[in-house]
């Protein structure tokens, strides 16, 4: 891959860009716009579905065995359950967001016609100094609750807001790109990965590749809850890919500097032709690369296959340390997976 770096940087970029927009599950309307400008701009003429997602048609030869690369620009948050009579919020996960990961997380909530309002996330009864039992107290959505940076203190003040059950709850991504080239934010997982789709459309507009088969992009929604890559396959397509992070942690050989290309997650197998190929690819493109078996795991394109669509099935993508948390990657993560993308799609 030529000038491998500069396009590194530039799907960082992307992928910052795509963090700053607010985009839980159901809520992504402003990503989705964001992605069809910027394929507009790259010279792409991308689809808006009717679903929601963005897809692209990167150009190629051969339709009849097309390639679908998946990515999802929805990610985790909350929804409003109950107003509660001290003026706080009681909220239900979008996606499999642990309590845990978000306690004493800054937020918004989006209410449906009056604007946004911050808040904190938190425990009930937080404070050390008054609440005796907590420390040993287990973050959960049963016991936790939304403190609005409002001067509220019953449901009214809170309908005077305009806040309402169903009104999505965004949390903070506190993106951070360190001097030593690490990625840390909320909602890597998959907006790093989408960043990394983008830089791969702009590295063959700008190579003039010649793509011998045809190659579509799909950014999905509704990831976080099983059913974003269910639809919007092209005709022709024979292979799908998610490109989605890449599992980091005990028992797991993949780190935040590598590519992880996944054998098998808790849906299953996936395609063993897919997997040969991706590291046939690594190799040829000096590409640092890590196989791995995700112990709790579903992508896009076991959605896809559930479907009933019949195509073969990959999933790889960059290290991405303590997934549905604060996490963590790394420039060269983007790197590797931006090499073996590029080899894949020349095969």
């Amino acid at each position: 891959m030529q000038d491998s770096k500069r396009f590194t940087e530039y799907a960082v970029k992307q992928a910052c860009g795509l963090l700053s927009i607010d985009s839980p599950t159901g809520y992504t309307a402003a990503a989705e716009t964001h992605l069809l400008k910027t394929f507009r701009d790259l010279g792409y003429e991308p689809v808006h579905t009717v679903k929601g997602g963005v897809l692209v048609d990167l150009g190629g030869a051969d339709s009849s065995n097309g390639l679908l690369l998946e990515a999802h620009c929805d990610t985790l948050g909350a929804m409003v359950a109950e107003l509660k009579g001290s003026g706080r919020l009681r909220v239900v996960p979008l996606g499999g967001l642990p309590a845990v990961m978000v306690n004493t997380e800054s937020c918004r909530v989006v209410t449906k016609f009056d604007g946004a309002y911050g808040g904190t996330f938190q425990i009930c009864n937080a404070s050390t100094h008054v609440n005796g039992e907590l420390r040993k107290t287990v973050p959960d959505y049963d016991n936790m609750e939304i403190v609005l940076d409002e001067p509220v203190s019953s449901v009214e003040d809170l309908k005077e807001l305009g806040i309402g059950v169903g009104d999505i709850v965004c949390f903070d991504p506190r993106t951070v790109v360190t001097e030593k080239g690490y990625v840390k934010s909320r909602f890597l997982d998959d907006k790093l990965s989408a960043g990394i789709l983008i830089a791969l459309a702009k590295y063959i507009k700008e190579e003039k590749l010649k793509l011998a088969r045809r190659v579509f992009l799909h950014f999905t929604v509704y990831e976080e809850v099983g059913h974003g890559g269910a639809g919007s396959v092209p005709a022709g397509v024979t292979e799908a890919i998610s490109v989605d992070m890449g599992c980091v942690g005990s028992g797991l050989q993949c780190t935040e500097r590598q590519v992880s290309i996944c054998a098998k997650d808790s849906g299953g197998p996936y395609s063993y032709e897919i997997v040969r190929k991706l590291i046939a690819a690594a190799r040829s493109e000096g590409a640092d690369y890590a196989v791995d078996v995700y112990p709790h795991y579903g992508s896009d394109v076991e959605a896809t296959l559930s479907a009933g669509w019949d195509l073969r099935h990959g999933l790889i993508g960059p290290g991405v340390y303590a997934s549905h948390g604060y996490e963590r990657s790394h420039k060269d993560g983007v790197e590797n997976t931006l090499k073996v993308l590029v080899g894949y799609v020349q095969e």
